[in-house]
């Protein structure tokens, strides 16, 4: 198997539409990677089948910076530091009170070991890719604007590339297998700059009018393993 790309960073999003975290190197399982996702605040009025508050409603969420701080089995902590600098724990009073007055809305804190996904555990975006939509809407580019878990450079392709893999099973490291399952069609969220929160309607605009609303993939883990920065990635078939 010959390599299309390598890992140029790995993020998870322990609580749900709140700033991302790096990572030097993961084991996903099939739940994605580990701890992503797995908190969200639950709009309690909401009856759709996309409840969460995110970032769309209060786009000061992506100001919050989550952080795992103890990880053994049976136990994890998650802290968040707010915008002004406290540093809260996810489950406390205090930082709920404080996201529902600022959103206007009635929640609950959600905590899911399957994680809180919008389409699938595992988000994939090409460096080539992020730096196309920057150009194009006259914006800096910043991949944690897009919120994957695997940011990728590829070897030959181009841009956009990476959409072509949709349907086709990827080799992560020595033993991660990851099936791509659909393109990735992006929303308002990537409007809003990921530490400022201040929104560029440019970047949606491009995606949506060139390139059909989609820039990366989603995919699913096939097979469990480590993967680390610097990993090759090939496609299986």
């Amino acid at each position: 198997m010959n390599p299309v790309a390598k890992i140029l960073q790995l993020a998870r999003y322990p609580v749900k539409s709140m700033r991302g975290e790096s990572l030097s190197a993961t084991t996903p399982t099939l739940q994605g990677v580990p701890e992503d996702r797995r908190y969200a605040f639950v709009q309690a009025a909401s009856r759709s089948a996309f409840p969460w508050l995110t970032a769309r409603q209060l786009p000061e969420l992506l100001r919050c910076k989550p952080a795992v701080e103890a990880e053994e089995p049976g136990e994890v902590v998650v802290a968040v530091t707010t915008p002004d600098g406290r540093k809260l724990p996810i489950d406390s009073e205090e930082l709920g009170r404080e996201i529902e007055t600022r959103s206007g809305r009635v929640l609950f804190l959600l905590h899911d070991g399957r994680g809180s996904y919008d389409a699938a555990p595992i988000s994939l975006i090409s460096r080539q890719t992020v730096a196309c939509i920057a150009e194009e809407s006259g914006t800096e580019v910043n991949p944690w604007r897009f919120h994957p878990n695997l940011l990728v450079d590829l070897q030959d392709g181009a841009a956009f590339e990476e959409l072509n893999w949709v349907g086709r099973i990827l080799r992560i490291g020595d033993t991660a297998r990851v099936a791509t399952t659909e393109a990735d069609q992006r929303c308002v969220m990537i409007t809003l700059d990921p530490e400022t929160a201040i929104s560029s309607p440019s970047v949606l605009r491009s995606v949506v009018q060139q390139h059909n609303q989609c820039a990366g993939v989603y995919g699913t883990i096939l097979t469990p393993g480590e993967v680390r920065i610097g990993d090759a990635i090939s496609l299986e078939i």
